[in-house]
């Protein structure tokens, strides 16, 4: 059987954030998290952000999901562009 792998601090903090959608975070929730992360290069968190796939709620907010928030802020934290094999 295959061991299940411990998550990082920063998978837990997003897979965990109290977001209303279980799919993943609103804007304002995402500008909440983003609070966190002072120092995060905001150019370099939004490169990986553009062109993700999201999906929108009832009352037409996107929501944008773990992985690509997980993604994005990784990507802003280690003020790097995203690698070829975290596209999704």
């Amino acid at each position: 059987m295959k061991e299940k792998r411990k998550r990082t601090k920063l998978e837990a903090l997003v897979y965990d954030y109290k977001t209303e959608s279980e799919y993943g975070f609103t804007n304002v929730e995402l500008k909440t998290l983003l609070v966190d992360f002072p120092d995060i290069d905001m150019d370099k968190f939004n490169n990986a952000m553009m062109g993700n796939t999201c999906m929108v709620n009832d009352r037409k907010e996107i929501i944008n999901y773990y992985c690509d928030v997980l993604t994005a802020l990784r990507c802003g934290i280690e003020k790097r562009e995203m690698h070829w094999y975290e596209w999704d």
